[in-house]
């Protein structure tokens, strides 16, 4: 059998993308608590969020969003990292307010945020343990909340994925 690298470069990055929400999915979160939500598109769903990416330009002017949006056609796969809502009950005062039930509905828990982080920092390694091209992407991450692909996830980032010669993320 022969295996042509050109020819399987789709395959083996949704191979990663799988190790890499598994990553992402064991990694430590705070009292143990899973509100995560791990997910992993490719083909039509990557020109779905592109294009509400490229509304997300539309309606805030943001060159961010249209640059990101023609970036992420050039990956075989985007692996999806968010988290619900949750309070960890620590009164921590992260977030900026003194208590957790001091804290508005709408002002993110930070432990959910440092969780998020966390597991996409569990998820880029190993794709770099695998010498797979990614990139952390907000911009992304805002057209997945919106098109709520991650259902009821308020804090969503995106990780696209290549393996090509040259890393596409950069130097864009």
């Amino acid at each position: 059998m022969i295996i042509q690298e050109r020819t399987s470069r789709h395959e083996r990055a949704m191979e990663i993308a799988r190790a890499m929400i598994t990553a992402a999915r064991t990694a430590p979160k705070a009292r143990g608590n899973d509100l995560f939500e791990c997910a992993v598109i490719d083909g039509d769903d990557i020109v779905r969020l592109s294009e509400a990416m490229k509304r997300l330009h539309a309606s805030t002017g943001r060159p961010v969003y249209e640059r990101d949006s023609a970036n992420i056609l050039q990956a075989q796969c985007i692996v999806l990292v968010g988290i619900h809502p949750g309070v960890m009950g620590l009164n921590c005062g992260h977030c900026g307010f003194p208590t957790c039930g001091g804290k508005p509905a709408q002002a993110p828990c930070a432990m959910n945020i440092t969780d998020v982080g966390i597991a996409i920092g569990s998820a880029c390694a190993t794709a770099a343990d695998h010498r797979a091209d990614t990139r952390v992407l907000f911009s992304a991450g805002m057209a997945a909340m919106k098109l709520d692909i991650l259902h009821g996830c308020r804090q969503v980032f995106a990780i696209p994925v290549s393996i090509a010669s040259k890393n596409p993320f950069f130097d864009r």
